[in-house]
């Protein structure tokens, strides 16, 4: 079972239900038949995610969601959030907060298990499983 730890930097905002996504992210790993020992999810603002994403992956944009999987004998990472992207997308998407934040961990949680999505056939394969798994969900 993972330790998953959550950090909230630069806003106000606190997740309701650590306890049951918690739950459900080890639910996922143990589907996908892999052991994830350490998750770090770390909530903040645009403005300190576009910082990452400039200063480690050289890109100068805003996104939802950035992973950085561990790379020890047992799979483990960190999933850095910004609640600005998510809450506008939910509202473009037409979803609730909720629904896009857990997608957003999700999809987080996906590429520490070695899932990716740069070509077309790994976005299909990536919203499949995020669809399969958001099923999954009892909270």
């Amino acid at each position: 079972m993972a330790l998953v730890s959550y950090f909230y930097d630069d806003l106000e905002f606190t997740l309701s239900n650590e306890t049951a996504i918690t739950e459900w992210l080890n639910t996922v790993s143990d589907k996908e038949d892999q052991l994830v020992s350490d998750l770090n999810i770390i909530f903040m603002s645009d403005d300190k995610l576009l910082e990452i994403n400039k200063k480690f992956l050289n890109h100068d944009y805003y996104t939802d969601v950035i992973t950085f999987p561990g790379y020890d004998e047992v799979l483990s990472g960190e999933i850095y959030i910004s609640i600005d992207r998510v809450t506008e997308n939910a509202a473009d998407l037409e979803v609730e907060f909720e629904q896009e934040l857990h997608r957003v961990i999700l999809h987080g949680l996906l590429h520490i298990l070695g899932y990716n999505d740069k070509s077309e056939d790994e976005i299909v394969e990536m919203r499949g499983k995020e669809d399969f798994y958001l099923a999954l969900q009892k909270f």
